[in-house]
């Protein structure tokens, strides 16, 4: 039976974005504490939802950044409306939304061919490694400080950001690196800045991203850094690249093991940005 002549996709006003943050929390995606205001600020339009008659059954983001550049995360329909046309139908008011943009998505792998027949092509795997704990940090190499995030002038986070990921996002940046519960620290090295990784709390334990560096060893004392100020216990998840063989290296030698994997695919070529720098991706809801 289908429900679509009766189903309305709307944009979601900043009340309704945490009704997708549950959703993806009953899925298993264990969100952040903070990643509905966090997200807005990516794009205060981008958070589509599916109402059938009047009431919310599902929900989608499409993420329009400067530049041409879209991200779909959060594709979620309610398990008792599913098969009815629903999720087609906010697919469909998605890809209309970002329509002449790159689009990229993490995609489970069991969706893969889906989003192949929407023109989406394979770029590589991320891949998620959790531990319930990490080694300290031990000590500073003497070229290396770290710095609250919050603390460095935000145009150098900006431009530093934008080494690794497709678009300027200073919104989005300004609220993730000071959001409540999380930790947002820079490597500081005698040229500027050498790393930035945030930790944030989620419904479990916490997930550090990004983590961008200029070498595992930054990438590593970022990594063990913020884990050791989080302040509760439970695992902590980083989600990598399997592009980038240090990063895979940094996972598995701090006795990180692997626990779900995403497809990341893209409708036009992969953006060129520093895939050796990443070794932790923001999130896979927006990139």
């Amino acid at each position: 039976m289908s429900h679509t002549k009766s189903v309305a996709i709307v944009t979601m006003s900043p009340s309704q974005v945490p009704y997708a943050i549950q959703l993806a929390a009953a899925e298993g995606w264990n969100p952040g504490l903070q990643d509905a205001a966090t997200f807005l600020a990516a794009d205060p339009e981008g958070f589509l939802m599916a109402e059938l008659e009047g009431e919310p059954v599902g929900c989608i983001s499409a993420v329009s950044y400067p530049g041409g550049f879209g991200f779909i995360g959060l594709y979620i329909v309610e398990r008792e409306y599913r098969g009815c046309g629903i999720g087609r139908a906010l697919w469909r008011k998605a890809m209309q939304r970002l329509r002449g943009t790159n689009i990229g998505l993490d995609g489970v792998v069991a969706m893969q061919d889906t989003y192949a027949k929407s023109g989406f092509k394979l770029a590589y795997r991320n891949v998620r490694y959790t531990a319930s704990d990490l080694p300290s940090p031990g000590t500073l190499p003497d070229d290396i400080r770290l710095m609250p995030a919050a603390d460095v002038p935000f145009a150098d986070l900006v431009a530093y950001d934008r080494r690794f990921f497709p678009s300027e996002r200073q919104a989005f940046l300004r609220a993730w690196i000071r959001q409540p519960d999380a930790v947002a620290l820079t490597a500081l090295g005698r040229e500027g800045l050498r790393g930035l990784g945030v930790l944030r709390r989620c419904r479990e334990g916490h997930k550090v991203g990004p983590l961008f560096a200029d070498s595992g060893e930054i990438a590593k004392l970022l990594l063990l850094s913020l884990a050791s100020q989080r302040n509760s216990t439970g695992p902590v998840m980083l989600d990598v690249p399997e592009v980038n063989p240090a990063a895979v290296a940094l996972a598995e030698e701090a006795g990180m093991q692997v626990t779900f994997e995403t497809a990341r695919m893209y409708t036009g070529d992969p953006p060129l940005v520093d895939l050796g720098g990443i070794f932790g991706v923001t999130t896979f809801e927006l990139g």
